[in-house]
């Protein structure tokens, strides 16, 4: 594993735990840090999370994460010994909507393929 790869994992480690242990924000949902992306100079972190609910849901939490940018970062500086603490930009990860949505629609085809089958069962005795 790289030096890249593992502060990568400690970034994510550390704002998961900041968000979910000492952030207070009532905006916060259902939160999850789901991968961080360093640039190669290390100056720059993009942290992307996903959240459980609407679109509502995304842009409240978005909201509070972007109000506690600077006290993040401060605790990411402490706890992460770098030269430089990185710049943090939130994005969101909507891959998990995506796979549910697929994962539904290759339910209905299965559905729809199995009735079928029966359907075709019947009409042959």
């Amino acid at each position: 594993m790289s030096r890249q790869e593992k502060i990568n994992k400690a970034i994510k480690k550390e704002i998961s735990s900041i968000i979910h242990g000492e952030l207070k924000d009532p905006r916060l949902g259902f939160i999850t840090v789901t991968k961080v992306e360093l640039t190669p100079d290390l100056r720059l972190a993009k942290v992307f999370f996903s959240v459980l609910g609407q679109n509502q849901d995304y842009q409240k939490t978005r909201q509070a994460l972007d109000s506690a940018l600077g006290f993040i970062r401060r605790l990411i500086a402490q706890r992460i010994r770098l030269r430089f603490a990185p710049e943090l930009i939130f994005k969101e990860d909507r891959s998990s909507e995506h796979s549910v949505k697929i994962q539904e629609i290759l339910d209905e085809i299965k559905k729809s393929n199995e009735s079928k089958k029966g359907n075709s069962l019947y009409k042959r005795q």
